[in-house]
């Protein structure tokens, strides 16, 4: 569920962002998440991609139980490192686990909207049925110079070339030769990496990138793990 929430006074904020939620029950009871900006700046609007999480404090109420209207706590925008700011002149290598696209998101809209370096996408999902923005995504795959790159882990959709599994090398390419034609993304330029899903999917990643000879400090890396209280 996407929410577009107006927040008065709003700073701005870059892509790749997020802010820290709010909510207090009648009792007191209070409980806080964060959660990725999933849209570059746009005025006083933010949008944020909420994942309903079985037996979730926050998460339910975000996408089933707020209405039109309804006021949210928020702080932010916070972050400043895992961030794309379009002054940024080398291309860019996103790669997403699951519901970690969200932050990734706002920088391929952002990209689309000002223009600027080559980026690719890499979205590992379990199946089809799994892919958040799958619309959104088909039309940012057609703006030139983006490339956006499914790689499904469980269940392959019938007639793609890929067979159904983990997240390897050859889905990131190489940093020359034949990861290079693959791909807008010139990686022998050497991209900016942007990595974030759950914990252990960007660990994995971000090794097979340093792996494939991307330079550490280029690796951005941003993991979530399981709600708590």
């Amino acid at each position: 569920m996407t929410l577009v929430l107006g927040v008065d006074g709003w700073p701005g904020h870059l892509p790749g962002q997020h802010v820290d939620v709010r909510l207090t029950a009648a009792d007191g009871y209070t409980a806080t998440r964060s959660y990725s900006l999933a849209a570059p700046q746009d005025g006083d609007r933010i949008e944020l991609t909420v994942q309903r999480v079985p037996d979730g404090e926050v998460s339910p109420f975000l996408a089933d139980g707020l209405a039109v209207g309804d006021t949210v706590r928020l702080r932010g925008p916070v972050g400043g490192w895992f961030v794309w700011r379009p002054a940024q002149p080398e291309p860019v290598l996103l790669v997403a686990g699951g519901s970690g696209v969200v932050p990734l998101m706002a920088m391929l809209r952002a990209r689309a909207a000002v223009g600027g370096p080559p980026f690719r996408l890499v979205y590992s999902v379990r199946s089809a049925e799994d892919v958040l923005y799958r619309e959104r995504l088909t039309a940012l795959a057609a703006v030139p110079g983006i490339d956006v790159r499914l790689v499904h882990t469980r269940k392959a959709p019938e007639g793609e070339d890929r067979p159904a599994g983990r997240l390897g090398a050859e889905d990131l390419g190489a940093p020359s030769g034949e990861g290079a034609d693959r791909s807008p993304v010139p990686l022998v330029e050497e991209p900016t990496c942007y990595v974030c899903g759950p914990t252990g999917f960007v660990e994995a990643a971000a090794n097979l990138l340093v792996d494939l000879g991307h330079a550490p400090d280029r690796i951005r890396t941003e993991r979530f793990g399981p709600s708590g209280p």
